[in-house]
């Protein structure tokens, strides 16, 4: 295993259904290939395992989002990747977590509404065009789009693989790999 002077965090934030996951997973993928040391913090993942009666209100969202930059600090401060797939809605937690963390690529992974609403992978969006919830980000609920982030997907228009590669090229200009 290749060891990284230092660890870095790849920070993954977009709406429901943008590709985060699969992005997430197929990037771990290929820096698991490259011999490096890899750890996917997913946020359902998380909030399943630690803490699955944990709502959706602002306050709630922000401390799940909290514990997750501190994870992902830990391991990057330890010479592991950390990418993080999180919706992560606000603009200023981000903002934090960049702070926090220090070496740090935000990728803002999007598609139109209707593709998303299309793949729908948790049935969220069904069930909001039904009303049976209300506030889905990305649909009637909250996010604020990253302002400059380090790299912009659109995963309509790209394939998982050329965002995958995209991403390691910035990783590489960064002089993180």
């Amino acid at each position: 295993m290749k060891n990284l002077k230092k660890g870095f965090t790849i920070w993954l934030t977009g709406p429901s259904g943008a590709g985060k996951t699969t992005l997430a997973k197929k990037l771990a993928k290929k820096l698991s290939e490259m011999n490096v040391r890899v750890e996917v913090l997913d946020g359902d993942e998380i909030r399943r395992n630690l803490y699955p009666e944990l709502g959706f209100s602002r306050e709630a969202r922000e401390m799940h989002n909290r514990i997750v930059i501190h994870m992902a600090k830990l391991l990057s401060r330890n010479g592991v990747i950390a990418i993080v797939s999180l919706i992560s809605p606000y603009r200023e937690v981000r903002e934090y977590a960049r702070r926090e963390i220090g070496d740090f690529i935000e990728v803002y992974i999007n598609a139109p509404l209707e593709v998303r609403i299309e793949r729908d992978p948790k049935g969220l969006y069904s069930k909001a065009i039904k009303g049976e919830i209300k506030g889905l980000t990305g649909y009637d609920g909250v996010y604020e789009e990253p302002e400059t982030p380090e790299v912009r997907i659109d995963s309509s228009k790209m394939t998982p693989d050329e965002e995958v590669a995209a991403v390691i090229d910035k990783a590489n200009e960064l002089g993180y790999l």
